[in-house]
């Protein structure tokens, strides 16, 4: 599990770092800039991030498939990934330009809404190599193949320095974009990851037999459906997930500036952390889905058990490193006392949970190693959306608890989530292991 666990962590935490590193850099511009980057970045991935969990089937799909042994089928897998990512891709942008347009009436800061527009119209401009990017980390993980998808990663971060540093601040004669600059280095950066990753593929799959271009190009609606039967309930489980942020973040733009930078700078730090758990459970779909493939059920059950231990682990180290070094955290964003003083409240919130966020972020993998998409979905729906976000806008906005308040309903969202998906795991280790009792009888 560390061998392939270390290298996915690392990736998650350079997809992370890219984020930040934007933030940090336009935070020199001004609070108003740490927002624009913020909502526009959420509003992106609440849409982005649903096309890209259409394509979390692979993780199951390609891991069973390797686990058994049929490796022409990963490759067809992989077809049908980048057949999927294109035909996404245009109403993708669509539906971005869309939002763009229409962020007028979301009674926005002025400031704050005059940077947002052009940062998200440029970087909608990233969706096709987002989502090759994808198709061929997940098609890569599958087969446990996973050091390049770090390397991609660990490049695209040094480039996306660079080219924020030209163009925000318009060095060696480029013009000086500020905000926009960030979201075209993104760009860039993106056309690289996906651009690296697809070579990668090409180069190893040479040697291969079968070959990977031996493989029938042929686009099958019976394995577009399969992919989609697992596909769908992830992407809405991501989205749900990732988009009760987004709503977060567009309810912080109402609030002053300052309260919304420091909800843009936690927000960093709590995803930041949790970059590491994501990357354990991506690790503990494949291990899960191999032993599935190979008929191991136990081995299976303790695939995810040790998926879970890690991710656990290492957010109970995160929370206390909230609640240790909070000011010192938030201080590497900004030195404005007022953003300082409300992040420092937020981080105490985060580090309340971190060790929920672990569990439901890492049982969703194993899960879905196992086949099971649906459940997580359901439970992100009732956790986050049913009960977390309206708790957090009455506590903000009809309490005037502002985006401490926010924060206490997105807490007990994933407190909740958290508790449920562990307890789903428990009732399918325990089928598992009646599996196994039975086959030995």
């Amino acid at each position: 599990m560390l061998v392939l666990a270390v290298p996915v962590v690392l990736a998650e935490l350079g997809w992370m770092a890219m984020g930040i590193v934007d933030t940090l850099m336009v935070g020199r511009l001004s609070p108003e800039a740490i927002g624009a980057v913020g909502i526009g970045s959420s509003l992106f991935m609440a849409v982005g991030i649903f096309a890209m969990g259409l394509l979390l089937g692979l993780d199951t799909l390609v891991s069973q498939a390797f686990g058994a042994g049929r490796l022409d089928d990963c490759h067809r897998w992989l077809h049908h990934g980048i057949f999927t990512s294109v035909v996404l891709t245009v109403p993708l942008m669509l539906v971005l330009w869309a939002i763009s347009a229409g962020l007028d009436g979301w009674g926005l800061d002025a400031g704050v809404l005059t940077l947002t527009k052009p940062y998200l119209d440029a970087l909608t401009w990233s969706v096709l190599p987002l989502l090759l990017y994808a198709s061929f980390r997940r098609y890569l993980q599958g087969m446990s193949v996973v050091r390049p998808v770090m390397a991609a990663l660990v490049g695209a971060n040094l480039i996306n320095i660079v080219v924020n540093w030209v163009l925000i601040f318009g060095k060696f004669g480029a013009p000086a974009l500020g905000v926009a600059g960030a979201a075209w280095a993104t760009v860039f950066s993106r056309v690289v990851m996906a651009g690296y990753l697809g070579i990668v593929i090409v180069m190893r799959e040479r040697a291969s037999r079968p070959g990977l271009f031996e493989t029938s190009l042929r686009i099958d609606v019976g394995w577009l459906r399969r992919l989609f039967m697992l596909g769908f309930p992830a992407a809405m489980q991501v989205t749900l997930e990732v988009g009760v942020f987004a709503a977060a973040t567009a309810l912080a733009g109402r609030l002053v500036p300052t309260q919304l930078a420091a909800h843009q700078i936690a927000i960093n730090m709590a995803a930041l952390t949790f970059m590491v758990p994501l990357g354990v459970a991506s690790a503990g779909a494949v291990r899960v889905g191999h032993a599935v493939g190979r008929g191991d059920p136990g081995g299976a059950a303790r695939a995810g058990w040790t998926a879970l231990l890690f991710g656990t682990a290492f957010m109970a180290c995160a929370a206390a490193a909230f609640l240790l070094m909070p000011r010192m955290l938030i201080g590497a964003f900004t030195t404005d006392p007022g953003v300082l003083a409300t992040g420092v409240a937020l981080l105490f919130v985060a580090a309340v949970f971190q060790l929920f966020d672990g569990l439901q972020g890492v049982a969703t993998g194993v899960l879905r190693g196992l086949g099971d998409t649906r459940t997580p979905m359901l439970w992100n729906l009732a956790g986050h959306w049913a009960i977390g976000l309206p708790l957090g806008y009455a506590l903000c906005f009809a309490f005037g608890l502002g985006v401490s308040g926010l924060w206490w309903g997105l807490s007990t969202g994933l407190i909740i989530c958290g508790i449920a998906l562990l307890t789903v795991w428990i009732r399918r280790v325990r089928h598992l292991t009646c599996s196994v009792v039975a086959q030995e009888d």
